[in-house]
């Protein structure tokens, strides 16, 4: 469907033997360490989802620019101006998201995949016509963006993750696995430097 520069298919593991000496970490822990690993690759995964979205936009932009209807181009019609505004307004947002940690993981795969899906839908739907055809890069970015619903766990995994995380949690502060020290602030100073008062609301701000 999409990304064909990527040679992915399923690998058939049958009656395999796997000699004690060839095993990697405990027996039976394989499926944890697995999962773990995704702490780590679902970031990734969410930054791609933001170059495609972004590359999206950039097309939808350009053409938006050049096409006229009714004597302008279609950039200063409403309807387009605030589609190319979700659009950078969710890639931005999704820049943000990348913290590797389980609950945020899940949070920036989703979110940027989820977005990136919605970009390139609305870049076609600004190219109108001419975005279904192959002549144009933006039916490409829709095959695309598909797959970062899918792989590294769909988006409604992610969903079950969060909402597990979230659950479990008495606090939902954006740190992996306890909030960070308490910071106490410093004794008053008298008529502070500028830079005192700096100092004294950053450690306020820590708190």
């Amino acid at each position: 469907m999409g990304q064909r520069c990527s040679d992915t298919r399923p690998l058939f593991f049958d009656k395999v033997v796997v000699p004690s000496s060839n095993v990697l970490g405990a027996e039976g822990a394989g499926f944890k360490v697995a999962m773990g690993a995704f702490d780590n690759t679902r970031p990734p995964v969410a930054s791609g989802a933001v170059g495609v979205a972004r590359r999206a936009m950039d097309e939808a932009i350009k053409y938006a620019r050049e096409r006229i209807t009714m004597g302008t181009p279609i950039l200063n019609h409403q309807v387009i101006a605030f589609m190319l505004a979700d659009m950078a307004t969710g890639i931005e947002a999704a820049r943000l998201t990348r913290e590797a940690n389980t609950m945020l993981a899940s949070m920036a795969k989703v979110f940027a995949g989820d977005h990136c899906n919605k970009v390139c839908a609305d870049a076609v739907q600004i190219f109108g016509g001419a975005g279904f055809n192959v002549e144009y890069p933006v039916e490409k970015l829709m095959r695309d963006a598909k797959i970062f619903q899918l792989y590294e766990g769909t988006s409604q995994i992610q969903k079950l993750i969060i909402s597990r995380h979230m659950a479990a949690r008495d606090d939902l502060a954006p740190w992996a696995r306890k909030p960070p020290a308490r910071v106490s602030a410093p004794a008053p100073i008298d008529s502070p430097s500028r830079g005192n008062r700096t100092a004294f609301l950053n450690s306020q701000m820590c708190m």
